[in-house]
């Protein structure tokens, strides 16, 4: 992370953990937390991969391990409780297990719709929209997910070869703010880059409730499920 990167999250709740006793998934979120804590990013994934075999939602994994405990480790870097370093291989081993959990995703009836997902500018905290992504296919859309540090041109050029009905922009920190405004008014301004739904998400927004209007975007999402819900609606249809 950047220099800084503290200063920009404040207004978070750094005393308090986000794995919180009324998480439905409290147990297992523990152990998946601490289990990568020790380093251990195999048995971590086989935390998961052993609940989804046993009958528990892949969503639910998502919302209720992965989401929090990506949640707690920023916390736990932000009191200077971690690393980067360890924070980076936090990250690195949810993608990992994410990525494990790929052939249950993928199975969905296709409903005719089609989502773009980027980080933009220099952002580099890619695991989020890349949840999001994955519970869009979860619901039958065809998604293309770009990743980090996409190029504002590279966005604009395949909304226009995609023509999806969502694009899906996420920020972790407040200096990318800018970029993000930038790439919404790239898309706005190009050949039938209107007609496109765009919603924001990440650390970026969530404590800035009207962040996401002074950027024009047409929503913003706090969290992947939620993602879903708004696309639907934006696009005026019931899910």
């Amino acid at each position: 992370m950047r220099g800084g990167g503290r200063e920009t999250l404040k207004g978070s709740h750094t005393s308090v953990s986000f794995i919180a006793e009324d998480n439905p998934y409290f147990g297992l979120c523990q152990a998946y937390l601490e289990t990568l804590l020790r380093g251990d990013r195999r048995n971590a994934g086989q935390l998961v991969l052993d609940a989804v075999d046993g009958g528990a939602s892949v969503k639910y994994m998502y919302l209720y391990v992965f989401q929090p405990a990506l949640y707690e480790i920023g916390r736990l870097w932000q009191i200077n409780r971690i690393t980067v370093a360890e924070e980076h291989f936090f990250t690195a081993a949810t993608q990992l297990a994410i990525s494990q959990l790929y052939p249950y995703i993928f199975t969905s009836a296709k409903k005719e719709l089609r989502l773009v997902a980027a980080c933009v500018g220099d952002e580099l905290h890619e695991v989020g929209v890349r949840m999001v992504a994955d519970f869009f296919e979860m619901e039958g859309w065809d998604t293309y997910y770009m990743g980090a540090n996409v190029p504002a041109a590279s966005l604009v050029q395949k909304v226009h070869e995609f023509c999806p009905h969502v694009l899906a922009l996420s920020a972790t920190m407040s200096f990318h703010q800018r970029a993000v405004e930038q790439a919404i008014q790239n898309v706005r301004a190009a050949q039938g880059g209107r007609r496109v739904r765009i919603m924001v998400g990440g650390g970026c927004f969530k404590y800035l409730p009207e962040l996401w209007r002074k950027v024009g975007a047409d929503a913003f999402a706090p969290d992947a499920a939620q993602a879903v819900v708004l696309a639907h609606e934006l696009i005026g249809i019931t899910a």
